[in-house]
């Protein structure tokens, strides 16, 4: 049995790009968000031996299913192949580490905000009431009705009535 080289390579790279993109589809993002994810990814990997052999061979792996599927390598799969490969592994080691990181790194990237129109922290601009707190035009309308129905009172057991009542 060979052992693991765990050696970063552009494919690497590539494919972890294409899962990111996969796993948190977000059509309105260019590449920049996703490689830069990526990259913070790799970067830990300087000092982490295990899951740099974790990430590897578990890429790898998905480069392995996608030939199984017809596919040349998993950067060719489809989006819903490609959806469906990540669901079966999504309790993989190597899953949860890229998943650990990368919804951190991922919507912290001050492009990822622009592009979903958060604005940043507001505290240290005197919060968001005078700052278009209701101003999400993408959220619904909200209804507000108030119960114009009749009181009922429930009935509570016995052994359910708090002590000494």
């Amino acid at each position: 049995m060979s052992q693991p080289t765990a050696e970063i390579t552009d494919q690497t790279r590539t494919n972890l790009v294409r899962l990111l993109r996969v796993a948190y589809p977000h059509a309105q993002f260019p590449d920049g968000p996703y490689e830069r994810t990526a990259d913070k990814i790799l970067a830990q990997l300087d000092s982490d031996l295990w899951h740099k052999i974790v990430l590897v061979e578990g890429l790898t792996t998905l480069d392995a299913a996608a030939v199984t599927r017809g596919a040349a390598s998993f950067v060719e799969l489809d989006d819903t192949a490609a959806l469906t490969l990540l669901e079966e592994v999504a309790d993989a080691e190597f899953f949860k580490f890229v998943r650990g990181v990368a919804i951190v790194t991922l919507y912290d990237d001050r492009e990822v905000w622009e592009l979903l129109g958060y604005e940043g922290s507001s505290y240290d601009q005197g919060g968001y009431i005078n700052r278009g707190f209701d101003d999400l035009d993408w959220l619904p309308e909200i209804r507000v009705t108030e119960y114009d129905g009749p009181e009922q009172l429930v009935e509570v057991a016995d052994a359910d009535q708090p002590a000494g009542a």
